[in-house]
């Protein structure tokens, strides 16, 4: 598997089956055909539509497409999208408000790298731009990164954090999500050693895997049941010539989808079948509900087979976050030092990716924080996705980090309500 022909191998399917789409589209759509009407030519179209659709996102790089939204004042918002800090495999990214003059909260979102793009965290960054000035890790396509610019691991990963947070300041409130949630711990850690004073003001923790032993899932189990040897030989290919970055090891996004699919595959088998039937009776539309799911889900991007190999050996296998035995270029991060960051996790009761108790472990890891400064919240009903997008993130979750985020802002600027008692650790 470790070989630029397999890649390109995987390149090809993707590619035939998205040339299969566009033609079967175009032969049912042949304008000759409408003088003999056949249902059957309708489905076609339909089939070859949301095909070609499908495996054209794959290789895709979705838009911001963040809306203008009504200020306080009444007048539409425009929202322009400037990269602040550029790095070979990650930018940080700020959502710059056009008009806005009042201070607003500071928060970097810290998009995971586990196969999505940062736009995963789109409607996140929609539904926080009117009340925080926004900023959000976006990390780049390995497939894209020449050889030259070197390796990529989660100790390099820790530090890219290191440095955006030094450069935002400490009146900074770091959300991270899912995959970063273990190694942004590490991050503010290592900064209460080596640079107090650049520390956040506060961090939440959303759907983390920060001990994985804590509530076994499937994604557990599977980092329990193969060695690391297997791993690299099945699951790492190198990025073939079509790509800048031909010759690197990753770990394909496209493999990485295939996993996600293969957990719920009936499920999507059956959205895929409904879109079909939608499209050929008229009722689908470009903006519907399955298109704006899948544009996303479907766009996939290459890590780094250092990246995802060390992830998988340090933070599953052997647990590294959770014993607080993590190491930065062979320095111990003590997370017990955190001592001033307010800390809150987040977790969904039906979270099959992270379950309730992985992420709430960062908590107990927090020896030199007082109980003041910690809080935990347990969506009910909630699974993965919903904690940090949706109808549960907009009408609960959201709210509850925005007076977390007030209740410990060291210098409240203009504009914030009166500040209040700080948030309890609810597990305490």
């Amino acid at each position: 598997m470790r070989y630029m022909v397999t890649y390109d191998l995987m390149e090809t399917i993707r590619n035939t089956n998205q040339w299969m789409g566009a033609s079967a589209l175009a032969l049912a759509s042949y304008p000759a055909f409408s003088m003999f009407p056949n249902p059957a030519l309708g489905w076609m179209a339909a089939w070859g539509e949301v095909t070609e659709r499908t495996f054209s996102r794959m290789v895709m790089k979705p838009d911001w497409n963040i809306p203008p939204f009504v200020g306080s004042n009444g007048t539409d918002r425009l929202v322009s999208i400037e990269k602040v800090v550029e790095r070979d495999f990650g930018d940080l990214v700020h959502f710059r408000v056009q008009g806005r003059s009042v201070p607003k909260r500071k928060v970097m979102l810290v998009a995971p790298m586990s196969g999505h793009y940062a736009t995963l965290l789109r409607s996140t960054v929609i539904s926080l731009l009117p009340d925080c000035d926004v900023y959000i890790t976006d990390w780049h396509n390995a497939r894209d990164i020449p050889v030259s610019a070197g390796k990529f691991d989660i100790e390099d990963y820790t530090l890219y954090l290191v440095d955006f947070m030094k450069h935002l300041g400490p009146d900074t409130h770091v959300i991270a999500v899912c995959q970063p949630a273990p190694l942004t711990l590490a991050a503010t850690a290592y900064l209460a050693e080596e640079d107090p004073s650049a520390q956040p003001s506060t961090l939440t923790l959303i759907g983390g895997p920060i001990d994985p032993s804590a509530a076994p899932t499937e994604v557990t189990d599977f980092g329990h049941s193969v060695t690391m040897g297997q791993l690299e030989e099945f699951m790492c290919q190198r990025v073939g010539f079509k790509y800048a970055g031909v010759g690197r090891r990753v770990y394909p996004g496209l493999l990485q989808l295939a996993s996600f699919i293969s957990m719920n595959g009936e499920t999507h088998a059956n959205a895929f079948q409904d879109q079909i039937t939608r499209v050929a009776q008229g009722l689908a539309h470009e903006h519907d509900k399955h298109n704006k799911f899948y544009d996303e889900y479907l766009a996939v991007m290459d890590m780094t087979a250092e990246f995802y190999l060390s992830t998988v050996d340090r933070i599953f296998k052997n647990g590294e976050i959770a014993s607080n035995s993590f190491t930065v270029k062979g320095k111990h991060v003590d997370i017990g030092k955190i001592t001033s960051v307010a800390v809150k996790t987040v977790e969904g009761s039906k979270d099959d990716i992270s379950a309730p108790g992985q992420c709430i472990a960062a908590l107990d890891l927090l020896t030199g924080l007082p109980d003041d400064k910690k809080a935990s919240h347990v969506e009910d009903g909630a699974g993965h996705y919903g904690i940090f997008a949706g109808r549960s993130w907009r009408n609960n979750i959201r709210p509850l980090v925005l007076d977390f985020i007030d209740d410990n802002e060291k210098e409240t600027p203009p504009g914030y309500r009166k500040k209040k008692a700080a948030n309890k650790n609810a597990a305490a």
